[in-house]
């Protein structure tokens, strides 16, 4: 793979044509290789490219490299702490977090399932805990949603105007904190539908360290359970 030096980094990186006629795109991947996607129909100096992008580059790359991931292939996080997999090779496909041993135990007969058991014990868990910590915080904001769910998504909470919140299967990796301030942030979008100034000074009376927990979630990374 061709790599490109950012800083003092060199960074591999990855050409795929994407779907829009006019402009090159940049991401990182979780492992801090870089996937640079280019307009179709035509042709693009990609080292030229990288170049010219090269200060946003070196300080997204610097932000990934902070980013913790939700999962690893002898990991996840639980509860905002990182709990190493311990496999029982049994039936029974089990997942028993440990964070008193810093482990999670996983039976199963089949360690590619890992991630599929990981999937079915974030939903239930986030599900139940979800439940439980919207009817403790709806009463402190001062809102009532009409209807709780938890869905997989990209974002880690949304309300609707109809007064829905959905928030992210995911969401029982973070540590009670964050989740808490995801939580907080939904219901208060109850009352004020935006970003607004208003929506903040709302968010800021109910958590007012809000500003430096954004900050935190910002550096945690989901999980994508269709990626290899």
């Amino acid at each position: 793979m061709p790599h490109y030096i950012l800083g003092p980094n060199p960074v591999e990186y990855s050409v795929v044509k994407g779907t829009s006629n006019r402009y090159t795109y940049f991401r990182f991947r979780p492992d801090l290789t870089l996937e640079v996607v280019l307009p179709r129909g035509r042709t693009v100096d990609v080292e030229k490219a990288i170049r010219d992008k090269a200060p946003w580059l070196r300080r997204e790359y610097e932000r990934m490299a902070m980013t913790k991931q939700i999962l690893r292939p002898d990991a996840v996080m639980v509860g905002g702490e990182m709990l190493t997999a311990v496999f029982h090779d049994r039936a029974g496909d089990l997942l028993v977090p440990d964070p008193s041993r810093g482990v999670v135990d996983v039976y199963t007969d089949d360690r590619r399932r890992f991630k599929e058991l990981v999937r079915r014990w974030f939903l239930r868990e986030t599900s139940a805990y979800v439940v439980r910590k919207v009817a403790e915080l709806a009463p402190r904001v001062g809102a009532k949603p009409a209807r709780v769910d938890v869905r997989e998504m990209g974002k880690w909470g949304y309300c609707t105007r109809g007064g829905r919140l959905s928030f992210s299967w995911q969401l029982i990796a973070l540590p009670e904190r964050l989740r808490e301030y995801v939580v907080l942030h939904e219901l208060t979008h109850l009352l004020e539908f935006n970003h607004s100034t208003a929506f903040r000074r709302r968010l800021g009376a109910l958590l007012p360290g809000f500003r430096d927990l954004e900050g935190e979630l910002d550096l945690i990374s989901p999980y994508d359970r269709f990626s290899p």
